[in-house]
């Protein structure tokens, strides 16, 4: 129970840096996978609890990947366009 319970305080304060980031998008994007390496967490955990076949973790570790890589490349893509990676320089009215 006292897992569950840190798993879920380690959640919800990934929650609250992520909504608190609103000056650079990398940090942004640490929260978000900060966030997601604590659901794997939870996720094996209630597994390994259970017993359940692993299967379902590697397609979780698959759109854990693409979503990391997806995140990279909207990451440099602003960096080339922009210089930097401050939301305070992008502007939507400029796409």
């Amino acid at each position: 129970m006292m897992l569950i319970i840190s798993i879920m305080f380690m959640f919800f304060s990934g929650v609250m840096v992520f909504s608190s980031t609103r000056k650079h998008i990398l940090l942004t994007l640490f929260s978000l996978e900060y966030m997601v390496l604590v659901l794997f967490l939870l996720l094996f955990t209630f597994m390994m609890y259970f017993g359940y076949e692993m299967y379902f973790i590697l397609v979780f570790l698959t759109f854990t990947v693409c979503e990391g890589a997806l995140g990279l490349g909207v990451l440099v893509n602003m960096v080339r366009s922009h210089g930097n990676d401050l939301l305070s320089s992008f502007s939507i009215l400029s796409w």
